[in-house]
């Protein structure tokens, strides 16, 4: 290729900026508001605002509304886009970088890189919403089921109600039965041990209580299905369980033990 034509793509500029690569790094393992991130970052809110807007325009950041106050925003990750666009600038460099980067594109840790907890033991994830009646039900089997049982997952609510149908329709067709699952409330899990404590629930995040072993903390943003405008159709239960497939994938690739 002509150097002309080699123009850098537009991502490799934009996560060079030091400010951009540390937001982005941030999100990509918890979704987080504006004023935590001027927090972590140690900088004034006009210049996160601003790194938040050009990653946004990249389509490389999303934003939610909080449910907890609507007042609030939180901005997550687009880990599949900036892994698209990624392999796209190392196949704009040349073929063989894109063809490296291929395997990665299935979001699945391969066989020896499968996650353990502390002293080598299958390590254990928490996941909390409000009912746990369908977000924090589907998480735990999805997490389950796509580590096949390497990874012991739990499920809780601060305010429990019997599991949504839809949610039980929407985990049978992807060959997962929570039939007999039942909810539970938080404080169930009080004195347990996890190496990740999950909060899928904007209202649930503000009033989790301190696990044991200080648990390394996450949040996802995600609208309750059974609150969303079309809730009398399957169509919230899908687009949530389509999110969490996701974001369950990206966590099966991280380390838990520390």
């Amino acid at each position: 290729m002509p150097a002309a034509e080699l123009v850098p793509p537009p991502i490799l500029s934009l996560l060079a900026d030091p400010h951009r690569w540390r937001l982005f790094g941030e999100l990509a393992h918890s979704d987080r508001r504006v004023g935590e991130l001027t927090d972590l970052l140690g900088a004034p809110q006009n210049l996160v605002s601003y790194h938040l807007r050009e990653l946004r325009d990249a389509g490389l950041v999303a934003a939610r509304r909080s449910s907890a106050d609507r007042r609030d925003v939180y901005y997550r990750a687009e880990l599949q886009r900036c892994r698209d666009l990624l392999a796209a600038a190392g196949g704009a460099l040349h073929p063989a970088l894109a063809l490296a980067l291929h395997p990665a594109l299935a979001l699945v840790p391969p066989p020896q890189s499968q996650p353990r907890g502390r002293a080598g033991r299958a390590p254990r994830v928490l996941f909390l919403c409000t009912g746990n009646s369908s977000r924090s039900q589907m998480a735990e089997a999805l997490l389950v089921h796509r580590s096949n049982g390497q990874v012991e997952a739990c499920s809780a609510g601060s305010n429990p109600k019997p599991v949504h149908p839809l949610a039980v329709q929407v985990m049978a067709a992807r060959g997962i039965d929570i039939s007999a699952n039942r909810s539970k409330h938080l404080r169930k899990f009080a004195r347990s041990r996890f190496e990740r404590v999950v909060t899928l629930c904007d209202k649930v995040r503000e009033i989790c209580p301190e696990f044991p072993g200080r648990p390394q903390p996450a949040h996802w943003s995600m609208p309750d299905p059974a609150a969303e405008p079309d809730a009398d159709t399957i169509a919230p239960f899908e687009r949530a369980a389509d999110e969490l497939e996701e974001r369950v994938a990206l966590l099966l690739a991280e380390r838990m033990d520390h």
